[in-house]
């Protein structure tokens, strides 16, 4: 894939009983933090921005972590936006609103 900067959404809906959902939420955001990438924790997702590589690193990461901690199951909800020709940042489509 390219190496320009895309934007992408996390959400991670954990299908547990054993503690609550927050608990992994929040692991699954320490996880992000950690990486260094560009990062907005919203209520319903969390926001990356980096280069495709990295960030699909990053989600990688938070699903291996919820695995290998012992969450029993969880939905990663996912949205990717690509530009081919470019870079696409968060602020580029929200300064408007600014």
């Amino acid at each position: 894939m390219h190496d320009f900067i895309i934007n992408a959404s996390i959400q991670i809906v954990p299908i547990v009983q054993d503690r609550h959902p927050y608990e992994w939420v929040d692991e699954a955001i320490a996880i992000i933090q950690q990486s260094g990438i560009i990062y907005e924790v919203g209520p319903f997702s969390t926001v990356l921005e980096g280069r495709y590589d990295e960030v699909m690193r990053v989600i990688g990461d938070v699903n291996e972590h919820l695995y290998r901690k012992g969450c029993a199951e969880w939905i990663s909800n996912l949205q990717i936006q690509i530009r081919s020709e470019g870079d696409i940042t968060g602020s580029e489509k929200t300064k408007k609103f600014s």
